[in-house]
Order: C-alpha cells, then sequence, then structure tokens
C-alpha cells in the first residue's frame, strides 16, 4: 500500500512539475507583453474590449491606483453578483423555476464568489438556475481568479522594477489573465470533460423512474463549462451541492488527476513566472520547493491519518485493512470510486490552493486527516495558494524570512537587490497579523454566543472544529467546509460574508503597498554581506518561518479542537 500511495501521490506532482514550467514562462511572456502563439487570434478582442471599456493600455498605475481599481472592481462585481441572484427567477434559462436567493444568502454567496471564495451555504442544483450558474457564478469564477493573478504580477513587477513608481495597469492585466491564461485552458478542459461524461446543456432535470419504479429527478445543466473554472481558477464552487464527490462533476480517474492538475497548476506555474520576471529563475524555484515540501507532507499525512482508519470501528470487529477487495481505511464520507489515497489527496490540493472544492466530506474524516487540510489554510494560503495569492503570501513570507536572518546573523536584509527597511516590515506585519485576526476572533464569538453555537450538529470538539474551520476558510479564500455546520443563517451568513471580503481586499492591501515600496527602491548588485535567497538553507529558513508564524498563532485552536478529539477518539476520554 505504501508503493501505491506513493504512485498515486507521485504521478500527479510529477505532472504538476512538468507543466507548471511552460506555463509559468508563458505567463511571464504574457504580462511582459511579449509575443506568444495565442495573439494572432485574442489581440483583436483585447484591443475591442479596450476601445469599448475606455482603457488606456500604456497608462500605467501607482500601487494606491493599482489597490483603487482592484477594490472597485470587487465592490461592482458583489454589486452586479447580488443583483443576479435576487433577479433570477425574473431571467431567462431557468427551466426549474427557482425563486430569487434569500437576501442575507444572496450577500453571503456575492462576496463569496466576488472574492474566489466559493463558499456554499446551499445546494446549487435547487438554488441557482442556469442563469446564475453562468453569468453570475461562472463568470466570477473567472474574473476573482483573474483578479489574483493580476495582483500577483503586480507585486512581482514591485520587487524586479528598478526606481520606478507604477505597477503596471491593472485593467490590462485583468484582461489578459482572462484572455491568454484561464479562457484557453478551460476550453480545452471542458472538452474533455464532456468527452468523459459531464453534462453540458440548458435543458430541465430529467425525470425518470428508479429500478424499484419510484419517481428521481436528476439534475443536470451547464456543469462542464463551470467545473473547468472552478479547479482552474481554484474557485471550488460546484454545480451541485455535492461538488467534485458527484458522478456528473466528476466521473472517472482521468477527470479526478485532470481536476487534481487544475487546482495546483496556476499556483505552481507563477513561482516560475517570478523567477523569468526576476532574472534569476533560481528564486522561483526556490518558492517552488517550499510550496512543494508543504504540500508534499500535507499528502503524506492526510493520506497516513485515513489509511489507518478509526479505532472505534477496529474495537467492534470491522476490517478497515486495505485488501484487494477494500481499499481500507476510513471510508466514511468518501466515494469508494476514490478511497483514503485519492481523497486526502484532493483534500490536501484543495487546502493547499484556496480552491475548496472536495471529492470526500471532510467533515467525516478522523480528527488529524482533518486537521491537515485546516492547518493548510493557517500556514496563511502560502502553499502554492489562491491563484496569484499564494505567490504574493510566499513573497511576503519571504522578506520576513531575509530579515530575521538578517538579524539573526547580522547581514544585511536584502530580497532581490533590494533593501528591507522600517516601512517594509511595518507592511509585513501587518499583513502577517490580519489573517489570524479573521479567523480567531469571530470564531471564538460564534463559540460562546447563542447564534453561533446553534448551526453545530455535533457538540464538542468537533463542533468546535467546525465553527474554527469555517473561519479558517473563509479568511483564507477557500470555500471548503466541514459540513456538520449550519452556516445558512443570519449569523454565519453575514459574519462569513464579511470575513470573506476582508481576507481577499484587507491582505491583498498590505501586498501592494510593499510591492510600491520595493518599485521605487534602486537595486543593488550583491555584495558578500548580502543572505543568500536561494539554495537549501534558504529554503529551510522560510519553511520554518512560516511554521512558526502558522503554528504558534493557531495551535491553541487546533489542540482544543482536531487534537483533542483525537485524543479522545483513541483513548475514549478527554483529557
Amino acid at each position: 500500500m505504501i508503493e501505491n500511495s506513493l504512485l498515486r501521490i507521485g504521478v500527479p506532482f510529477a505532472a504538476l512539475v512538468a507543466f507548471s514550467i511552460p506555463l509559468g514562462l508563458f505567463m511571464a511572456r504574457v504580462f511582459n507583453r511579449q509575443r506568444t502563439f495565442l495573439d494572432p487570434v485574442l489581440e483583436p478582442i483585447e484591443r475591442a474590449i479596450y476601445r469599448i471599456c475606455g482603457i488606456q493600455r500604456s497608462q500605467e498605475m501607482t500601487w494606491r491606483e493599482y489597490t483603487g481599481a482592484a477594490l472597485l472592481f470587487g465592490a461592482a462585481s458583489w454589486l452586479v453578483l447580488y443583483l443576479i441572484q435576487r433577479t433570477q427567477y425574473l431571467m431567462p434559462f431557468n427551466p426549474q423555476g427557482m425563486t430569487a436567493v434569500a437576501p442575507l444568502l444572496a450577500f453571503n454567496t456575492a462576496a463569496s464568489f466576488s472574492t474566489n471564495t466559493n463558499w456554499q451555504a446551499y445546494a446549487g442544483e435547487s438554488t441557482m438556475s442556469y442563469m446564475s450558474q453562468m453569468l453570475g457564478l461562472t463568470s466570477q469564477n473567472f474574473l476573482s481568479a483573474a483578479t489574483g493573478i493580476a495582483i500577483s504580477i503586480a507585486v512581482i513587477r514591485g520587487f524586479v522594477r528598478d526606481g520606478i513608481r507604477t505597477l503596471g495597469n491593472f485593467w490590462v492585466d485583468l484582461t489578459r489573465a482572462t484572455l491568454w491564461v484561464l479562457m484557453p485552458i478551460c476550453v480545452v478542459l471542458t472538452l474533455v470533460y464532456v468527452w468523459q461524461g459531464m453534462p453540458d446543456n440548458l435543458g430541465a432535470y430529467a425525470e425518470v423512474k428508479t429500478v424499484e419504479g419510484a419517481p428521481q429527478v436528476i439534475a443536470q445543466g451547464p456543469v462542464a463549462s463551470q467545473e473547468a473554472i472552478k479547479e482552474l481558477g481554484t474557485n471550488g464552487g460546484g454545480f451541485f451541492n455535492a461538488n467534485s464527490a458527484h458522478p456528473y462533476e466528476n466521473p472517472t480517474p482521468l477527470t479526478n488527476l485532470l481536476e487534481v492538475l487544475s487546482i495546483l497548476i496556476i499556483g505552481a506555474a507563477l513561482t516560475h513566472t517570478f523567477g523569468k520576471m526576476a532574472g534569476d529563475r533560481r528564486q522561483g524555484w526556490t518558492l517552488f520547493a517550499t510550496m512543494s515540501l508543504f504540500f508534499l507532507a500535507s499528502c503524506a499525512l492526510a493520506v497516513w491519518a485515513e489509511q489507518a482508519g478509526n479505532p472505534k470501528f477496529a474495537s467492534l470487529g470491522v476490517d478497515q485493512r486495505p485488501l484487494a477487495t477494500q481499499s481500507g481505511g476510513n471510508m466514511e464520507g468518501k466515494e469508494t470510486r476514490f478511497g483514503p489515497i485519492d481523497s486526502a489527496l484532493f483534500a490536501a490540493s484543495t487546502t493547499a490552493t484556496s480552491c475548496g472544492a472536495v471529492n470526500s466530506a471532510l467533515d467525516s474524516y478522523t480528527p488529524l486527516g482533518g486537521l491537515i487540510p485546516m492547518f493548510n489554510m493557517q500556514l496563511g494560503e502560502v502553499i502554492f495558494g489562491g491563484v496569484g495569492s499564494g505567490l504574493y503570501g510566499m513573497i511576503v513570507m519571504a522578506v520576513m524570512a531575509v530579515f530575521i536572518a538578517g538579524l539573526m546573523v547580522g547581514r544585511t536584509p536584502e530580497y532581490l537587490g533590494k533593501k528591507i527597511e522600517a516601512r517594509e516590515m511595518k507592511l509585513v506585519m501587518l499583513y502577517v497579523l490580519i489573517f489570524p485576526t479573521l479567523i480567531l476572533l469571530p470564531a471564538a464569538a460564534a463559540s460562546v454566543i447563542k447564534v453561533g453555537l446553534s448551526g453545530i450538529a455535533n457538540p464538542g470538539p468537533h463542533g468546535f472544529s467546525e465553527i474554527l474551520y469555517a473561519f479558517t476558510e473563509g479568511a483564507a479564500n477557500n470555500g471548503s467546509a466541514f459540513a456538520g455546520l449550519n452556516a445558512n443563517t443570519p449569523f454565519y451568513n453575514l459574519v462569513l460574508g464579511f470575513v470573506m471580503l476582508a481576507g481577499r481586499f484587507l491582505m491583498a492591501i498590505p501586498a501592494l503597498a510593499i510591492a510600491g515600496s520595493m518599485a521605487e527602491k534602486k537595486a543593488v548588485p550583491a555584495s558578500s554581506g548580502t543572505f543568500p535567497t536561494t539554495g537549501v538553507s534558504f529554503v529551510v529558513l522560510l519553511v520554518a518561518v512560516i511554521l512558526i508564524v502558522g503554528a504558534l498563532v493557531f495551535f491553541a485552536g487546533d489542540a482544543l479542537g482536531p487534537i483533542v478529539e483525537h485524543f479522545a477518539m483513541v483513548n475514549g476520554k478527554l483529557f
């Protein structure tokens, strides 16, 4: 079984390494406005968009202007999506006659999809019309992902430009991310998914009779097209409530492999984009290696925890051994098509990014198996992360690591030849402090007030884990869930909505401010006093910094939830 686990983790990771390099180099050409093979087709479309929208392609923005444009676009996206949900009963492509989405749920969903979180406090097939799914949710899957890519490119420019006040043009970066990166890949993926059996139509739900003769309604719709951008853009919001565990969203082993690869590919590729644009590809490989260490460790631990099974079942005589006739391990909440290994790999992939798509019920994982996805997010969305946000989060961590190393060994804190000074470190600390604040304060409040506790289906440590997980995924813009928590309540809809908005935009502001400050500085040649930011030693330092920041802040909460639940499962009592 060890060989089987290594193979089923190793093949997707090998594919990730192989495909992320050319994609990363391609994106560097796209955002450096160098010629690509797609230009003859896409450049006329790009020029038409600029003419219609009045965008001056050559006009660049300071970090404040870039941030303002991103915030304005985010606000407009939220408003449009909110209105689409509230008026879906008036729009075409609604064969099921869906009514208007409730105001608070529409607020939460609009905040979720406009921030690339895609948390769903509803069942898609019974709540959203086809028009809402396509015009509202799928469009935001593209645009929110493109926003993250644009911000990451602006941050890269801030570190690689020399004495320049501007970071590019947000509207140009948004357009190019959508046209050159997201749409072409999604077209190919959609066709493959339809070939593999995913529906993509506008017909009414099918009414059939089961073998026993009972009536059954089978939901269908524009699934494959939404599925493609759902994973590629690290969105995660599925057409169906069962998400990628549904056979229409994930019908075959090939689709499962492609979905895992799609979730990880852009976050991984952006590290190579960073190295190429910085003129030193070792910088990109250093960040990629750091992300990969965390990812592979989380996969191994999640697979181990789920393959070990539940000792409570073992005491009842349930055989949880992996055999030729069964996958073994903890199968609660998992599809037999995937078993513990592919389920744990998917869970680690979706929380190492900000995707949130799932092919199993995380609420049914063993305590330690459920801790891994939560801890992946608690590290600050830096293990590949959301498209764009993972890269700029890792760059912020690299700046912190350089500064700490400088204090420890008395060397000049520099990153890419630019001095790290007091202004940058204040912004780094602001970035680092925002994230745990958005998680721990509302989680603490929800754990003691009636409206927060009323949503818990499993009291005790697991119920606390459900609350902590909900606010962790909201701040990390992830969207996955411990589904035992009823979050479709006024309290959770409002609070989680604000947490998702803050997790997206409040963290982007200091990242762009750091980039703006660095862009104005002149790079100086490396000297004997410069701390190296490539190689094994820096990877080890960066891993340590990320672990310390994540572990120290969240250890108490994790200890009260999944860790104490693990001891209760093993020993039958609480400590």
